[in-house]
């Protein structure tokens, strides 16, 4: 049973935008794999805080990965 986990910095996504996520990702791995594998594929969305993720030795925030997308970042709950 396949695993797919997606990892974002908390406030880049809206629940709207995970929910459209996860089909996406399952339809990629079944686009590979075979139809049958579909009720078997499990997807992990994690988030991590703001101001907990670096790239390259430095601290990425939300507002910067959202700025690559053009939407606002949205309030951590």
């Amino acid at each position: 049973m396949p695993v797919i986990e997606a990892k974002f910095i908390e406030g880049v996504l809206t629940s709207e935008q995970k929910q459209q996520v996860i089909p996406k990702l399952t339809d990629a791995l079944v686009s590979v794999m075979g139809e049958a594998i579909r009720d078997h594929i499990f997807v992990l969305i994690e988030e991590t805080a703001d101001g907990e993720w670096g790239i390259g030795g430095k601290p990425v925030r939300a507002e910067q990965v959202c700025a690559l997308g053009r939407q606002p970042a949205k309030a951590a709950k």
